[in-house]
């Protein structure tokens, strides 16, 4: 019996009643399918999607994929499958009237679909948070006078050191500058 944890609306399927391709498509579903609804479901980072969580577009058309579609698609082709009379597998090599495709190859068709929207949405979550760590970085070193880049990292001098530590009362003033949320941090002076 075959269980999808992030699709329960599948319930236990047969082994043997899917081709082996399908049974690969929708566990590389499931497994996106898991990632995605954490990523867009919890938005408080707390581990668990609950009432507290802000609830998004995305996250609906996820859960509307995993809980409706997929199950909807495969059962529509599993009643395919049990038409068949004397395993003449009408489902897997006569094509559907008014079209050049057999139901298996439909059923392959709607789980690429929702394959491909599923890399893109982890493709675009890896680029969101790249970039989020980027602005966080142009950030800090605007705000730390610090233009080290990631493979140089400069040591103190060690008369500033002792300079900053021994004159505990002396002013800095900073500069306005943005953050990465897009505020701006007023210049203002900061005793060290």
């Amino acid at each position: 019996m075959l269980e999808y944890k992030a699709m329960p609306q599948l319930g236990y399927i047969p082994e043997k009643s899917l081709p082996v391709e399908v049974k690969t498509a929708l566990e590389q579903i499931n497994t996106k399918g898991e990632k995605l609804r954490v990523m867009y479901g919890d938005t408080n980072n707390d581990g668990k999607i609950d009432d507290k969580d802000t609830v998004n577009e995305t996250y609906i058309m996820i859960q509307n994929l995993m809980d409706r579609h997929v199950p909807q698609a495969v059962a529509d082709y599993r009643r395919l499958h049990d038409l068949d009379v004397a395993d003449s597998a009408i489902a897997d090599t006569t094509k559907i009237k008014h079209s050049n495709v057999t139901g298996k190859e439909a059923l392959l068709d709607v789980l690429k679909t929702i394959n491909i929207q599923f890399d893109d949405l982890l493709n675009a979550s890896y680029h969101q948070d790249g970039q989020k760590l980027l602005a966080t970085n142009r950030y800090l070193q605007k705000r730390f006078d610090n233009p080290a880049n990631n493979t140089d990292i400069q040591k103190p001098d060690s008369n500033v050191s002792r300079n900053i530590s021994s004159d505990a009362s002396s002013y800095v003033n900073i500069q306005a500058i943005e953050s990465p949320t897009g505020e701006n941090v007023s210049a203002k002076d900061i005793k060290l």
